[in-house]
């Protein structure tokens, strides 16, 4: 399929990158939606990703300016942990240009779909701070600088593993925690989209049309965060999770058939 940008296509990508933001401000796992509606689009698969990076950051950034703005997240206090999650994001990128991801492709469903078994089963898991294992700073040299890097290197999933890490090893509640993932994401989105930009793989104009629908989507799902707290990101978390993981199983099953066919 070609890719043809018109007036029609940008109204449905700017409407498919709203209810992702939404989605993704919550829960992650917005790239599930974008990605695939990218493609269908007729974009080749490293400008959809390089696109969606872009549009991804204004979900981010909205989302993250909202919980500052707040006083939801302390920005003076994550400086480490943005500073790593930028670092590994940008390191990884480099690396994947080199590096087989095959291994990584066949654990990540299982990966994720653990952590959507931890939200859902776990009665540690709620809106009050539970014992902090790690300091902010060795926070952001370990989990900030590995999931950074792991996003830069592949992607899906990335809220849901930072999330995890600020439940688990900064004892945040649900609802801080994923304000705080936030921050850490749009951090990683932006370092990987400057090495996208650089190689000239970004469509500016449509990523920019979706860039605002996801700042409306991740705004209102921001608001949603505040509200409703565990009671919608719990189920939202679960949801994603089984969904990333049934998408990743499926790519995979499709390229072996292909593969064998050959």
């Amino acid at each position: 399929m070609s890719f043809e940008l018109t007036y029609e296509l940008v109204a449905i990508l700017f409407a498919v990158a709203m209810i992702a933001g939404f989605i993704d401000s919550i829960a992650g796992g917005g790239g599930l939606i974008t990605i695939p509606a990218l493609m269908w689009a007729g974009l080749p698969p490293t400008a959809a990703l390089a696109t969606n990076k872009l549009q991804a950051c204004g979900g981010s950034f909205f989302a993250s300016l909202y919980f500052v703005r707040k006083g939801f997240v302390n920005l003076s206090k994550m400086k480490w942990s943005i500073f790593c999650a930028f670092v590994g994001s940008a390191l990884g990128t480099v690396a994947v240009q080199a590096i087989d991801t095959s291994v990584l492709a066949l654990l990540l469903p299982f990966l994720i779909l653990a952590i959507g078994g931890y939200f859902l089963f776990s009665k540690k898991i709620d809106e009050e701070d539970k014992q902090q294992l790690l300091t902010p700073t060795a926070f952001g040299f370990t989990a900030g600088f590995g999931v950074g890097f792991y996003d830069g290197f592949f992607g899906p999933g990335t809220g849901s593993f930072f999330a995890l890490a600020f439940v688990t090893l900064a004892g945040y509640g649900l609802a801080k925690a994923t304000a705080h993932a936030k921050i850490l994401n749009f951090s990683t989105n932006i370092a990987s989209l400057i090495f996208f930009a650089l190689g000239g793989k970004v469509i500016w104009l449509l990523g920019l049309a979706m860039l605002v629908g996801q700042a409306l989507g991740a705004t209102l799902g921001s608001r949603m965060v505040m509200t409703k707290g565990s009671k919608i990101i719990k189920p939202l978390v679960v949801v994603m999770s089984i969904a990333m993981s049934i998408k990743l199983l499926t790519d995979q099953y499709d390229v072996g058939a292909w593969l064998s066919s050959l």
